[in-house]
Parts: C-alpha cells; structure tokens; sequence
C-alpha cells in the first residue's frame, strides 16, 4: 500500500501512526524525497507493506517527475492507495484534484484506493466539515493521524481491503514434521487447531494461492468448513 497526496498533507505522520516507525515528520516542501517502506503494525496475515511517498504539488514540472520517479512508481506497484487530503486546508479541493491528474500522468489511475481527509481535528468546525465531506464523497474516511482510535479505524479498512478475497482450508500436519509449523504460522492465520493420534490439524486462512501451496505440500488439505468472509470492510 502506498500513501500519496499533496505536500503536507500529513502522510509521513499518518506514515508513522500505521507503522509504529520513526520517520521524518517536517512541515515543508518535499520533506519526504526517498520512498520509506514499512510493515502495518499491528501485523497482520497476509503481511501488509506501507510506503511513503514524494508530496505532489501543483503544475509538478515534468523534470521533477523523472527524478521522483522511484519514489513515484511505488504508487503504481501498489495494491492500494490511501489518497491523503489535508482536510482543514480551505484549499483542500484543488490538492486532492492535482493528486488525481498527477496520479493519472504516471499511470496509476485504475489502482485501488482509499480516500482519507486527514487532519479533521484542524478544522475551524470539524464536525460540520466531515457531514459536508461524507456527503460529497462517498466511503471516504475522515480523522486526524494523531487520534488513535481514528488510525485504528483506518488500520481496519486497510486489513479489509487485503483480506477481502482471502480463502479458508483444514491442513493436516503429521507429527513427525512439527518443525514445519513456523511456515504455515508465518504464511497463514491460524483459526484453529485440533490434533488426534495422526498429528495436527489446522485450520487457516490465506492467500489462495499460499493455502493451494500448502495444501498440495502437506497432502490432506480440503475445504474449511466455514469459508472466509469476502467484501471490503
């Protein structure tokens, strides 16, 4: 997942509230110029990576664009986009509006994305501002980066994107390889165990291709009984 908009929107805050790091927090131009990654915290299966990118401003003139470049094309390697607004800037409308063209100019138009009005808590009256804002855009998500039961909901959002097209299996471990647990634990979530006389079996769920993986690699895999949820949440 890759975090773009304006300059000083508030992403390497927001960058720091999902990721539990320490990045460069500055209130200016460009403060973020080299593309930082880090795992959403707290972790999660499939394992979600968050990066942050250069501010985009204005008429971004195409030279800046070529040197942006590496940090630029992590928008369109992506999964998803959490396009960040600085919501109590009277301005807002036209930043959210240069993000889009500049996303189109890279090519990243038709990457999934989340919408979040950051910085509601700035707002002269941030209660009316975000009914004006929910209203206007639909799904959209409205906090401050500094309020963690806000992160938390954003945090939420994020795992339901990726975990929307995730599937359940049983897998059978037998006892005498045990040690193979660590590959199934880091790879999958682990919904239950039970085990009998055999060896261990597991219930998890993952990425299909991960859980068709495991199953063709323990040998007794089949359906679990109750199928993952689907749907972003």
């Amino acid at each position: 997942m890759a975090l773009v908009g304006y300059t000083n929107a508030g992403k390497s805050t927001l960058m720091r509230a999902l990721t539990g790091s320490e990045v460069l927090v500055a209130d200016k131009l460009f403060a973020t110029l080299d593309t930082t990654v880090r795992a959403l915290h707290p972790e999660v299966v499939p394992r979600v990576l968050v990066s942050d990118t250069v501010g985009f401003i204005k008429n971004l003139p195409h030279a800046l664009v070529v040197s942006f470049k590496s940090t630029l094309d992590e928008a369109l390697e992506a999964s998803l986009l959490a396009h960040v607004v600085d919501a109590s800037d009277p301005g807002f409308e036209r930043q959210l509006a240069v993000t889009e063209e500049v996303l189109d100019e890279i090519g990243a138009k038709d990457v999934p994305r989340l919408l979040v009005f950051n910085k509601i808590d700035r707002a002269a009256d941030p209660a009316a501002l975000e009914a004006s804002l929910r209203a206007k855009h639909k799904d959209c998500i409205v906090m401050s980066a500094r309020s963690e039961a806000d992160v938390a909901k954003l945090h939420k959002r994020i795992v339901g994107f990726f975990q929307q097209n995730l599937v359940e299996a049983e897998l059978f471990l037998p006892w005498s390889a045990q040690k193979m647990r660590g590959e199934i634990f880091e790879s999958c979530e682990v919904l239950e165990e039970r085990s009998d006389g055999e060896g261990a079996f597991l219930r998890v769920r993952g990425d299909p291709d991960v859980v068709k993986r495991l199953g063709e690699k323990y040998g007794r895999a089949k359906p679990a009984p109750k199928s993952a949820k689907r749907g972003v949440r």
